[in-house]
C-alpha cells in the first residue's frame, strides 16, 4: 500500500485496495496537469500526492454527483492554486535575458526555484489511443509551451489547460471553478492572447511524431557528432538560430558558432562523453555522461532535452543538477568504461 494508508479517516480495509486502485489510475494524467500548472517536476508530484491524500480522506463523502476524474481535478486545481499563491514563476534562461556572446560567457547559478524543470514522459503522458490526442498531450508538455503557461495568471492557466489541452467543455470548467461559462470563455480568450504575444502557438493536433524516420536519423547523427566531439558534424545538424541552455546557470548561447565554441573551451571536459536515449517533455532527450576524471567509466553530467525544427536541432537544453534529475528519470549513476 502507498503513502495513502497513512491518511486519517481513510476508507475501511475491505475497500482500501479498490479505492487506491481507482485513485492511482488517474495519477499520470494528474501529474501532467500539475506539471503544466507549476512548471516543476517535484512540485507536481507533491501536488498529486497531496491530491491523492485529500481524496482518500474524503472518499466516503464523494457522492458521485460528478465523475471521480472531475472530482480529482477539482482537488488538484485547488492544491495547485494554493501552491501558486507565493507568486513564483518558473522560467527558462531564454526567458530571463538575451543570449550571452561566447567572449562573455560566465557560469552564474541561480536558485533552483527559478527554473522550469524537465519531466520524464512516462510520468506525465498517458497512452491515449487517439493519435491526435497523443499529439496534443505531447505538444502541451514541451518546455516552450510550459514556459509560456507560466506567464498566465493561475486561473487563466487552469482554463487554458482544461479547455485547450484536455478538451473539457466550458460548462465543465465553470463548474470546477465555481464560476460562469462567460467568465471561462473570457479567461480563455485572454490566455490565448497572452500566448500569442509570447509567440507560442499552443498545442495542436497537427503535430507529427517527433520520432519519425527523418528525425531518428537526425538524432543518430547528433549522438555520433556529440560523442565524437566533431564540431564540424555538429554544426551541420544545428539550426542557424539554435540555442543551448544550462540550468541552473543563467547563461544561454545562440548560433552554432557560439555553441561549438563554448563546447571547445569552457565545456571541453565533455569531450569523449556518452549519450543514453531517454524521453522528456514530449521530445527526444538524452542522459549525458562525461568521462570520470578519477578513473575509467563515465559519470552523470546532464539531462539534455532536444528541440527539433525544420529538420535541424534547434535547442539543446542541458539540465545539470544530476542528483535531482537522474533518479527522477531512473538513470544509472555511472556507466562503465564500455559506456554500459
Amino acid at each position: 500500500m502507498s503513502d495513502l494508508t497513512t491518511a486519517k479517516d481513510a476508507p475501511g480495509a475491505a475497500e482500501a485496495g479498490s479505492v487506491e486502485s481507482r485513485l492511482e489510475g488517474h495519477r499520470v494524467e494528474l501529474t501532467g496537469y500539475c506539471y503544466r500548472m507549476l512548471g516543476s517536476a517535484f512540485e507536481a508530484e507533491d501536488a498529486v500526492q497531496d491530491t491523492m491524500v485529500r481524496a482518500w480522506r474524503n472518499f466516503e463523502k464523494f457522492e458521485g454527483r460528478s465523475s471521480l476524474r472531475s472530482w480529482l481535478y477539482r482537488i488538484a486545481t485547488n492544491v495547485c492554486l494554493d501552491m501558486l499563491t507565493a507568486g513564483n514563476k518558473r522560467a527558462r534562461p531564454v526567458d530571463l535575458s538575451g543570449p550571452t556572446p561566447l567572449a562573455r560567457a560566465a557560469l552564474n547559478p541561480l536558485p533552483e526555484n527559478t527554473w522550469l524543470e524537465p519531466m520524464p514522459d512516462g510520468r506525465i503522458l498517458p497512452s491515449p489511443t487517439d493519435p491526435a490526442e497523443a499529439a496534443v498531450a505531447r505538444e502541451s508538455v514541451r518546455l516552450a509551451f510550459v514556459a509560456a503557461l507560466q506567464h498566465l495568471p493561475p486561473k487563466q492557466r487552469v482554463v487554458l489547460i482544461l479547455r485547450e489541452v484536455l478538451a473539457w467543455k466550458a460548462a465543465e470548467v465553470a463548474e470546477l471553478l465555481d464560476t460562469s461559462v462567460a467568465s471561462v470563455n473570457s479567461a480563455l480568450q485572454r490566455a490565448r492572447a497572452t500566448l500569442t504575444e509570447a509567440g507560442e502557438r499552443g498545442p495542436g493536433p497537427d503535430t507529427t511524431d517527433p520520432l519519425d524516420e527523418e528525425q531518428r536519423k537526425l538524432l543518430e547523427r547528433y549522438v555520433a557528432a556529440f560523442e565524437g566531439y566533431d564540431m564540424k558534424a555538429l554544426t551541420a545538424l544545428l539550426h542557424e538560430d539554435a540555442v543551448m541552455t544550462m540550468p541552473p546557470f543563467d547563461l544561454w548561447l545562440r548560433g552554432h558558432d557560439d555553441i561549438t565554441g563554448f563546447m571547445l573551451s569552457v565545456g571541453a571536459a565533455c569531450a569523449g562523453s556518452r549519450l543514453v536515449a531517454t524521453a522528456a517533455n514530449g521530445t527526444p532527450a538524452f542522459a549525458h555522461y562525461k568521462p570520470d576524471p578519477d578513473g575509467p567509466g563515465f559519470v552523470p553530467w546532464a539531462v539534455q532535452v532536444i528541440d527539433i525544427e525544420d529538420g535541424a536541432i534547434s535547442g539543446m537544453h542541458c539540465f545539470l543538477d544530476t542528483p535531482r534529475w537522474f533518479p527522477l528519470f531512473g538513470l544509472p549513476d555511472r556507466l562503465d568504461a564500455d559506456g554500459k
